[in-house]
């Protein structure tokens, strides 16, 4: 069985539509039309599709016979540049993505480090208990065990990285302190490639924290390796300047009875795009991806997630928000979920909400499905775009709330539960203030 969902809300059809978020129930939702039906739509929903159109998106059905795989996880993967088609925007997966803007990324350049000036800056924390930092060539394992580039801008970042960065939590050790590793990029015109490889050993617990800063044209790949019976937690924040490009691959393996808790938070850059695979491949595993995201007037971020379930007995729970505010904010989220005739006994749910604030922004989200065996403990999907909801503006109001309040209350309340369960309380707090920041500039 195969389902792929943009019909939950279906009578929802633009994101942000006030009669047809009513029409869909006030769930909170619309699931955006492509840009093909709204330039067949006409009047203002037509100028956004054409918006949408000269940034290279696609408006036809066709993909690209590299990508024409009897299913998402069967898509070719490969280490060698020649290997892989520049992006095209009649690829599904491309699709939705400003290929212009991303251009600097979808090319095969080399770092521009300058003698004593690097591209981008890398600061490592690592805690007590775990090894000093060390690097890993290219070939040398576990480095390119778990993470084969699926798409151009990943086999650069992998073939220009002769050095990747490898952070260990050791067998049978509880990391109390997170690695932390501040990634400053030097300058918006200056490119960059980095492939980091994270791993926790048998029966081992760290968290790893990845914030992004600065500037600059970054290409980036993340391996993430949990070991048997250990626990791994990867926090990535995207808090870049308003002109930074980043493309991201993160690749996790799940061992027997591990778990791994990716969280993404994209809140800077000029475009940001982060895909997000993960192989449950060992009985017992389980995965659980949160990701929160705020766009600005003149922002594109999109996040994509792939689930592979693969062996039996197996936990996924992904669950995404995000606010969009300005006439050209936009986000894209999809997510992938396949479940292989081995994999019995799964149990998985996606969910992503957005939220949208001011006249003019969009939001893409899609939600998928592919199941092919029948002996599942549960699965399930779902995905809304709306605006605030009037009754509980109302509701607020009248209890003497000022309105720009009462907006802030909603907003709070939609990424409070998102918010909580981040486990490093300073990301949190960081998190809360950044969100205030947003909303203060949204309510002037």
């Amino acid at each position: 069985m195969t389902t792929s969902d943009m019909t939950e809300l279906k009578d929802a059809e633009y994101a942000g539509d006030p009669a047809a978020d009513e029409n869909a129930g006030h769930a909170a939702g619309a699931a955006p039309m492509a840009a093909r039906d709204a330039l067949a739509a006409g009047g203002e929903d037509s100028a956004a599709a054409a918006e949408l159109e000269d940034e290279g998106m696609s408006l036809t059905d066709e993909q690209s016979a590299a990508h024409g795989a009897h299913n998402r996880g069967d898509r070719a993967r490969s280490f060698e540049l020649s290997d892989h088609e520049r992006p095209t925007s009649d690829i599904e997966e491309w699709r939705f993505t400003p290929l212009r803007r991303f251009a600097p990324l979808l090319t095969d350049t080399a770092t521009d480090d300058r003698e004593g000036d690097p591209a981008v800056d890398y600061q490592v924390e690592v805690p007590e208990g775990a090894p000093e930092v060390s690097t890993l060539a290219v070939g040398q394992a576990p480095r390119g065990t778990v993470l084969v580039p699926e798409d151009l801008p990943s086999a650069v970042a992998s073939v220009r990285s002769e050095q990747a960065l490898h952070l260990v939590a050791p067998k049978n050790t509880d990391l109390a302190e997170p690695f932390r590793v501040e990634i400053t990029g030097r300058g918006a015109d200056r490119r960059a490639n980095a492939h980091i490889v994270l791993e926790t050993k048998e029966s081992s617990s760290a968290t790893f924290v990845l914030n992004h800063t600065g500037s600059a044209q970054y290409a980036q790949n993340v391996e993430m390796i949990a070991g048997d019976n250990s626990q791994m937690i990867v926090i990535s924040l995207q808090d870049w300047d308003d002109d930074a490009l980043h493309i991201a691959t993160h690749h996790g393996a799940i061992g027997r009875d591990a778990k791994i808790k990716h969280i993404v938070v994209t809140l800077g850059g000029s475009a940001v795009r982060v895909n997000t695979i993960s192989d449950l491949v060992h009985p017992g595993g389980e995965v659980e991806n949160l990701g929160l995201y705020f766009s600005d007037e003149g922002q594109f971020l999109e996040h994509r997630l792939f689930v592979d379930h693969t062996a039996p007995n197996c936990t996924s729970d992904s669950a995404y928000k995000g606010a969009l505010q300005g006439r050209s904010a936009r986000s894209v989220w999809v997510g992938d979920v396949l479940i292989r005739k081995e994999a019995e006994g799964t149990n998985t749910y996606e969910l992503n909400r957005n939220l949208v604030l001011t006249e003019g922004a969009r939001a893409d989200s899609v939600p998928n499905l592919e199941i092919e065996t029948g002996e599942i403990e549960g699965a399930g999907h779902a995905a809304a775009t709306g605006r605030f909801d009037d009754e509980q503006l109302f509701y607020l109001r009248a209890r003497g709330i000022p309105e720009k309040e009462a907006r802030r209350l909603v907003v709070r309340g939609f990424f409070a539960e998102l918010i909580q369960r981040i486990d490093v309380p300073e990301i949190r707090e960081h998190l809360t203030e950044s969100i205030e920041t947003e909303l203060s500039r949204s309510m002037s």
